[in-house]
């Protein structure tokens, strides 16, 4: 065989005469190299092959260690497969179906005929931590189709089974560590004692391939890191999201509650109510200053707009129908159809763009029961969703005012830890090459012109056009995706959108999708989690909160509390014969912002004494000095409290 050369990060080469595994080329550079390989990435792609990968001639080679990042996924592959072990071995009965590596974490299913316990999963990590110990080496072998069949046939295990027999594939990856083995496609550690820090988190129900029609499982959560500290920083992270879960601080606060007669329909209180219209507020402000228009479009339509908008044929699953008339409606999940039918309404020409409508309409999409979660993942919603209908030569300029948008609302909500991913044309894909030329230079363009870093995310756009995802970065170093930019040409091609362009001629426009709060549901739970509730003056329900100490101080506090509704704060007074110290403790768990308590020498002074979020106080600040900061502090939208108090 000819030499075969593996190039290296830093351009050397390695040269073998026959084509080396991962770890043989990591033998090849050191011991301790090899000692801490666990995966590779070749040809800057970023999916993690196996280290028992077969590496051909010319292969870019970048070896995965357990210390780096990348390396988590496999480390948590293997993990999944050490629980999967240990159950059946406490358990030889219960069947294995499939245990993927998630975000932070991994799961498995299993087909048991009865839930997990608490104590269960301690006899199970337990069981895990010995696995670990055994150091068994988890060897890799391929076995035709129809001979891993007939393997998992006689063990019993059935929906290993039915697994294979879906693959359309001749043969498969089996990965054994010990007596023990697993279908998988990999990657996976050299030895089980690779997985070093380990931890269950919690046991639920499951539907055999989330169906719910199909059998129900039995799901076990856990994570895994390459070592002990992280993975306590980890866990301190999962206790302060539990204290911090949106479901818990809506129900202390009073904001939105859940019930089953509506399931995905969030009821948000008055309090809550707050919330949701002040965001609405102050982005309809920020729609003036950047020239959008909002406009209101209808909540049913005839199905015939989603047959001709694709929709039909491909999100029909997560739609709600209705019959009028004896013809098929739909109450929209999205509100781009309805816009293309508006824009097609009036006669445009090169003069009218760009034309920019945002929408607050109410959708509905149909959720599993399963995957519903609070505010996060509901059936009904809204979103601070908008469109700019633009000719191809305007797209830089308007991704380049979306991103200023975006970033002046996200810095005023405090948000200003987020990253930016450039996803680019997939292989099955619709449209000109030199419309997707033209659309993926304007935002790669407009990033770079703005100095804006941005990671891209290699054929990972939509069918119809690239795009930008924006990941907000939480308190506890969750990301979650909340606004986006979406460049289309298949919808004004579905709707037949034209422009009468200064040579006189019809030309198509280009749609941008776009939202940056996105659904305003999901945002105030992620915003409730990344604040711990304690939202700024501006958003809060209640800003102000007048306690009295005694009776005598009553005609004082009411007078207050007139003059502060009256510059548009809002506010409560506390005329409540409890004793001063309850009631201070109840507005601090409702996270008020300010609390003004008000005693004799307050009265006598013209004064308040001011209670912060943080528990400080401030003593006898003039009644003027506290209605003029706080309503500076109220219309610039701080996020500072106007007192600082040591």
């Amino acid at each position: 065989m000819a030499d075969v050369k593996i190039y290296l990060p830093d351009n050397s080469e390695k040269v073998f005469d026959h084509e080396p595994t991962v770890l043989e080329v990591a033998q090849s550079i050191g011991d301790r190299l090899a000692k801490d390989t666990v995966g590779a990435q070749i040809n800057d792609n970023k999916e993690i092959i196996d280290l028992r990968t077969p590496l051909a001639h010319g292969t870019q080679l970048k070896i995965v260690t357990l210390s780096q990042p990348e390396g988590l996924e496999v480390i948590r592959h293997s993990a999944a497969h050490i629980l999967a072990q240990a159950v059946q071995e406490l358990w030889p009965e219960i069947q294995v179906t499939i245990g993927p590596v998630i975000a932070n974490g991994f799961f498995y299913d299993f087909g048991a005929k009865t839930s997990f316990t608490d104590e269960q999963l301690e006899l199970i990590e337990k069981r895990m931590q010995e696995i670990v110990k055994r150091a068994a080496p988890i060897e890799l072998s391929v076995l035709s189709k129809q001979e891993a069949i007939a393997t998992f046939k006689k063990l019993g295990e059935n929906y290993k089974v039915e697994i294979i027999e879906d693959l359309d594939v001749p043969e498969v990856s089996i990965y054994t560590q010990g007596d023990w083995f697993d279908l998988c496609r990999g990657p996976h550690v050299q030895l089980t004692s690779q997985v070093k820090s380990l931890k269950l988190l919690s046991h639920a129900g499951a539907y055999w391939r989330g169906d719910e029609n199909k059998d129900q499982l039995q799901r076990i959560y856990g994570t895994a890191f390459s070592n002990k500290k992280e993975l306590k920083e980890h866990l301190r992270l999962l206790e302060e999201a539990k204290k911090r879960d949106h479901r818990k601080l809506g129900k202390e606060l009073g904001l939105f509650y859940l019930n089953p007669l509506s399931p995905g329909g969030p009821f948000f209180t008055p309090k809550g109510t707050v919330i949701y219209n002040q965001l609405q507020n102050y982005m309809r402000e920020k729609y003036v200053e950047f020239d959008y228009q909002e406009v209101i479009t209808p909540q049913i339509y005839d199905v015939d707009l989603y047959h001709q908008s694709g929709h039909y044929g491909n999100y029909k699953e997560n739609m709600y129908f209705t019959k009028i008339d004896d013809r098929d409606f739909s109450v929209k999940p999205m509100n781009c159809p309805g816009h293309c039918v508006l824009y097609h309404m009036e006669h445009k020409s090169y003069r009218d763009l760009p034309y920019r409508i945002a929408d607050f309409g109410r959708l509905h999409r149909y959720e599993r029961s399963g995957v519903m979660h609070g505010l996060t993942r509901v059936r009904s919603f809204c979103q601070d969703d908008a469109h700019i209908f633009c000719t191809t030569d305007q797209m830089q300029t308007e991704i380049e005012s979306f991103m200023k948008l975006l970033n002046e609302v996200y810095s005023t909500l405090g948000m200003t830890d987020y990253h930016i991913y450039f996803s680019t044309r997939p292989k099955k894909r619709m449209g000109s090459e030199e419309n997707w030329d033209r659309a993926e230079a304007a935002l790669e363009n407009a990033l770079k012109h703005m100095g804006l870093d941005f990671e891209i995310n290699e054929g990972d756009g939509a069918f119809y056009g690239p795009k930008l995802d924006i990941m907000f970065v939480d308190a506890l170093k969750r990301p979650w995706q909340l606004g986006t930019l979406q460049c289309d040409f298949n919808m004004p091609d579905a709707f037949n959108l034209n422009y009468t362009g200064s040579d006189n001629t019809d030309h198509r426009p280009v749609m941008l999708h776009r939202a940056i709060l996105g659904s305003l549901e999901r945002f105030i739970g992620v915003y409730l989690e990344h604040t711990a509730g304690r939202l700024p003056l501006w958003l809060s329900p209640v800003q102000v909160k007048i306690l009295n100490l005694t009776d005598a101080q009553i005609p004082y506090c009411e007078e207050l509390y007139q003059q502060l509704k009256a510059i548009g704060l809002r506010v409560e007074l506390d005329q409540r014969s409890e004793k001063l110290g309850y009631k201070i403790r109840e507005a601090q768990t409702q996270r008020v912002s300010y609390l003004l308590v008000v005693g004799e020498k307050e009265m006598e002074s013209n004064t308040v004494s001011i209670r912060l979020k943080n528990g400080k106080t401030k003593l006898a600040v003039a009644r003027s000095e506290f209605f003029e900061k706080i309503e500076k502090e109220q219309e610039s939208r701080s996020l500072d409290e106007s007192w600082v108090v040591e």
